[in-house]
């Protein structure tokens, strides 16, 4: 079991950044393949960011040039730096691991989420 618990979301301003971590626990975190969704009011969950457990990223089309997935193995902690936020990108954010998990399918666990909301 691999528990994962998001943070850092918040209210900010258009053209502004903010930085969401992921804490995770429960088995080694380097093993999992790591994902951010997103789910705006009344839209499906959308594929962010994925990063594999080897370092190698892939970002949503909408997010490319914006956010930046990384991670702290020795810290257990995935994050998503995201720059020039825009209205659109308010949601409720989650993270996702899977051993297996390939940018879009196969996560395992999922994370509670952080609201994320941009304000015009």
């Amino acid at each position: 079991q691999v528990q994962l618990v998001e943070s850092g979301g918040g209210v900010v301003q258009a053209g502004g950044s903010l930085r969401l971590s992921c804490v995770a626990s429960g088995r080694t975190f380097s093993n999992y393949a790591m994902g951010w969704f997103r789910q705006a009011p009344g839209k499906e969950r959308e594929f962010v960011a994925f990063m594999s457990r080897s370092g190698g990223t892939n970002y949503a089309d909408f997010v490319k040039g914006r956010f930046t997935i990384s991670r702290d193995n020795a810290k257990n902690t995935v994050y998503l730096q995201m720059n020039s936020l825009k209205p659109e990108d308010t949601a409720v954010y989650y993270c996702a691991a899977g051993r297996l998990a390939t940018i879009i399918s196969g996560y395992e666990y999922w994370g509670q989420g952080t609201q994320v909301t941009v304000s015009s």
